[in-house]
């Protein structure tokens, strides 16, 4: 199975949504209502979610859920800066076109790149550059 970037977003602004009780935590699966998206199918769904957590974006128990989810408690530093950066659909479209007119890409390059449109959106709209 392909990793595909827009469905690790979709899952992770999902997860994001999901009302967080102090030291709670949520078994999440494929076959849950809060992370369903229409055109991916379960084993699609479940396989990024491992992703997600292998990527190291979601801080859980070591506890392994027997449907073959994860646990979710919330995400790490990198998993907010990750989602920080490609949140904006606007952000992340031009990230995803590039990416694909490249070819290929890591996620560390996906997150770059959200993150010089990002620079350059706040230049032009600060007048201020940035040098980061």
């Amino acid at each position: 199975m392909k990793r595909d970037m827009d469905l690790i977003r979709l899952l992770m602004l999902k997860l994001e949504a999901l009302p967080m009780r102090p030291g709670g935590a949520y078994i999440i699966s494929h076959d849950n209502d809060e992370v369903q998206i229409p055109e991916y199918s379960g084993d699609e769904i479940a396989y990024h979610l491992r992703l997600i957590q292998q990527a190291g974006f979601v801080t859980s128990s070591n506890f392994k859920p027997m449907s073959g989810g994860i646990t979710f408690s919330g995400f790490s530093w990198e998993g907010h800066d990750f989602l920080d950066s490609v949140r904006d659909p606007e952000i992340w479209q031009k990230t995803e076109g590039a990416l694909k007119q490249a070819g290929g890409f890591s996620l560390d390059l996906a997150k770059a790149l959200a993150k010089g449109f990002i620079k350059k959106k706040i230049e032009q709209h600060t007048g201020v550059e940035l040098d980061l």
